[in-house]
């Protein structure tokens, strides 16, 4: 009954139409659109007035938020489910929290029933964090640069909506929801050696493809892939095939590679 009222009211969001100033946003802000096959815009425009719609909304640090916030942040994030076209993945991010920039996380003592432990030990700063059923914090100043497809091969909102897809059947585990034992078998085949192949690495102080913090835990590798997968396709092709391949099969969408990746 719940999943009736929820499409009833998916569809009531899309009898409007889309607002020409989110266009016009999209246009002059969201150059990473333009490596998406044309034919998945109209599909794209629709998750994103889905997403602005069924998400709470606040500014903080002094931040207004306004259509430009939501159309920027709600763009990237649909980028992972244009493929899929499935809204349900994105159901453990209620609220989404805007910062100008980098947020500083007080220290705060773990909880009894933290389990692993997540509060920080020290003050720590980040661009962005994401909670299960609960916020989605990002730093607009890192959504703005990542919308428009910047050189540092980053973007904060597609590595936090990444989390929430892996939250969405369970555990933070690094393995998005998958339709089929088969399915999962050849995601660990692909994952499991690429992972610790890179945690290897990164203990030799070698420099590795994906970096440093994606060695973290399963969880950060998948937001770090996924990252990789929507900002640079070609050059994770080439370094890691199998990743690309099973990356390729549950997102369901391969954007073109940006001018001049090689």
């Amino acid at each position: 009954m719940f999943h009736w009222l929820t499409e009833r009211r998916r569809r009531h969001v899309l009898e409007k139409p889309f607002p020409g100033t989110w266009a016009k946003i999209l246009d002059r802000d969201v150059t990473l659109l333009r490596r998406l096959d044309p034919a998945l815009h109209p599909r794209l425009r629709e998750l994103v007035q889905v997403f602005v719609a069924e998400k709470h909304w606040e500014g903080c640090g002094g931040v207004e938020v306004t259509d430009q916030h939501r159309v920027v942040i709600a763009a990237q994030a649909c980028m992972l489910l244009v493929g899929i076209n499935n809204h349900d993945l994105f159901s453990e991010a209620v609220s989404i929290l805007v910062y100008p920039s980098t947020v500083v996380i007080p220290h705060r003592e773990r909880g009894v029933f933290e389990v692993p432990p997540t509060a920080p030990s020290t003050e720590t700063p980040i661009l962005g964090q994401a909670f299960k059923a609960g916020a989605v914090v990002i730093a607009w100043d890192r959504a703005l640069a990542g919308a428009r497809d910047s050189d540092d091969h980053a973007n904060v909102v597609m590595h936090e909506l990444a989390h929430e897809i892996d939250m969405h059947d369970g555990p933070t585990d690094g393995t998005p929801p998958l339709p089929s034992a088969t399915r999962r078998r050849a995601w660990a085949a692909a994952c499991e050696p690429a992972f610790l192949e890179l945690r290897a690495a990164v203990e030799r102080g070698e420099h590795t493809f994906l970096g440093d913090y994606a060695a973290i835990n399963e969880a950060e590798f998948f937001a770090v892939a996924t990252e990789a997968y929507f900002t640079r396709p070609r050059a994770l092709a080439r370094a890691l095939p199998a990743l690309f391949g099973v990356l390729r099969d549950f997102y369901q969408v391969e954007l073109a590679p940006r001018a001049g990746e090689h």
